[in-house]
């Protein structure tokens, strides 16, 4: 088989036109014949360059609304035709067919449209391609003489090895891009499949098929000693870290990723409580170590990171809003060192400010923070199996919470102790944590016993305890004994939130009804394991 193969006619029909026209120039200009269908050929016309429409090749006109256009044999005949192959070779002169030696396809945006809010099925289901993927399989199945393109970004390597060659491509060239197009269409599938399996009432169906594709090898996983790949949902319905845009710093590592999907799906849960405001978390080791509600983002970042700067440093944060220079400014003054940084968008001047200070730093942009469209499954793998479950999305609603016993707590209490709920939500159980002002002081998280927990939440927020304003104490689970109770009453809690549901909650009402001390009683269990 040949090394070098000519070009000398090629079919573009592409849905994103980025760079569509100087591409066709300059195969016009290497003297290759233009095939092209509906409005990628309207486009080449329009800039003035030759092209003959598919349905002059194939005595078709396009139909159904642009569903039939290239699923003729003239067209997939004329690429897979193999030009070494007499009977091959025979049957295209028979028909009159003429090989096509290039496609350039890119496909119908169906990953974009059902990124979108409130798309409709039918909308969905009409951005499926299915010449395009058609097209692009056939050309990579027979790259020993075909050239396939399916992006932009391999423009100008194809027409400069064009020029390189007298109008040829290489074998190693076709390879490569062949290999990119059955990468493409896997792809494109995977999202389709997702999709559809999303669709399906069964949340847990008797036979579990995953569809995930593979975004980028990891440098090692937990430790150096673990490989590890990040899988992408390929139809995301919501904001999430697998799909954010990367703006600089170095590639994230696997501890980076799980850090970074904790600190953003508790912003998007504060942010369900106060989309008005902006909502800040730190996250250290998949726990909140700093939290905080306010208007400003600046004064958020310094509430959150005053919350335990000693643990912040090397964190992961993420904000509701979007970062401008002035909050870059004030969280590159304020903190040593962060690890991530996650928002909704940064200004070009916020990434110099980051990147100026810390050069490693990798900022991610997720766009609307919106929560997925869906019912999310949370996957864990055990050895030999898969547990499946709902994700956690039952709010923390303070207008529902039972006043059970002590004084009857103010508007700002309440507020707070909603906010202090919901960073609980988020700490590994045993989980108690302690705060004020919509800021988080101190948490203790992943304790065997929950008066362990109760302790080293005191010990984390230090001297912050003697601060002003009601110093509230939430549990993620009812306490089952006094003494949890007992610790942080002593410590300075004026209010405790819990779910309730203990054979001795009459124990704990009493205590806190004897000290003064506000009881109030969510109703909804939140271990995070």
């Amino acid at each position: 088989m040949p090394d070098l193969a000519p070009v000398g006619r090629a079919l573009l029909s592409v849905s994103d036109k980025t760079d569509l026209i100087p591409f066709a120039r300059a195969l016009e200009g290497l003297g290759v014949e233009l095939i092209s269908t509906g409005g990628t050929a309207r486009a080449i016309e329009d800039a003035g360059i030759g092209v003959k429409r598919v349905e002059s090749i194939t005595g078709f006109p396009e139909m159904m609304d642009g569903r039939v256009k290239t699923l003729h044999p003239r067209v997939h005949g004329a690429v897979l035709a193999r030009r070494d192959e007499e009977s091959h070779v025979a049957a295209l002169e028979e028909h009159e067919i003429t090989p096509i030696d290039l496609v350039c396809v890119n496909l119908y945006p169906f990953e974009k449209t059902i990124r979108q809010e409130n798309v409709t099925d039918d909308e969905a289901i009409e951005q499926i391609d299915i010449g395009g993927p058609s097209m692009l399989r056939s050309a990579a199945k027979n790259h020993d003489f075909v050239t396939v393109v399916t992006n932009a970004s391999q423009y100008d390597l194809v027409i400069q090895q064009l020029r390189d060659n007298e109008g040829c491509t290489t074998k190693a060239l076709r390879s490569e891009l062949a290999a990119a197009a059955f990468s493409r269409t896997a792809e494109y599938d995977a999202a389709i499949s997702s999709w559809m399996g999303h669709k399906s009432e069964a949340l847990f169906p008797d036979v579990l098929q995953l569809s995930f594709v593979a975004r980028e090898s990891l440098r090692y996983g937990e430790n150096p000693h673990q490989r590890a790949v990040l899988y992408a949902d390929p139809a995301p319905s919501g904001a999430d870290v697998a799909s954010a845009d990367q703006l600089c710093g170095k590639p994230l590592s696997y501890n980076n990723i799980l850090d970074a999907a904790a600190a953003l799906e508790l912003v998007q849960d504060l942010r369900d409580l106060h989309p008005d405001q902006t909502n800040v978390a730190i996250i250290k080791h998949t726990n909140p170590c700093g939290t905080a509600v306010a208007e400003a983002a600046s004064e958020a970042f310094a509430l959150a990171h005053a919350g335990d700067p000693m643990a912040a440093y090397g964190g992961i944060v993420a904000m509701s809003t979007h970062i401008d220079v002035d909050a870059a400014r004030q969280m590159t003054e304020t903190c040593r060192f962060l690890e991530v940084v996650i928002a909704q968008s940064f200004t070009p001047e916020a990434v110099a400010v980051f990147s100026e200070k810390w050069a490693n730093v990798r900022l991610l942009a997720t766009g609307d923070l919106r929560r997925p469209s869906r019912t999310e499954v949370m996957y864990r793998s055990i050895p030999g199996g898969l547990l499946a479950q709902e994700q956690d999305r039952s709010p923390v609603k303070p207008g529902d919470f039972r006043h059970a016993a002590g004084p009857k707590p103010s508007a700002a209490m309440t507020r707070d102790a909603g906010i202090l709920a919901t960073v609980v939500k988020h700490l590994k159980s045993n989980a108690v944590c302690l705060g004020r002002g919509g800021a988080l002081l101190g948490a203790g998280a992943g304790q065997m016993d929950r008066v362990a927990s109760c302790r080293i939440a005191i010990e984390k927020a230090g001297p912050s305890l003697d601060g002003s304003g009601a110093l509230i104490a939430a549990s993620d689970a009812f306490f089952p004994f006094p003494d949890g109770p007992e610790l942080l009453i002593d410590a300075g809690a004026t209010c405790i939130v819990h779910p309730g549901g203990s054979k001795r909650d009459e124990a704990t009402f009493e205590l806190c009804e004897a000290r003064g001390v506000t009881c109030l009683l969510t109703g909804v269990r939140h271990f995070r394991h």
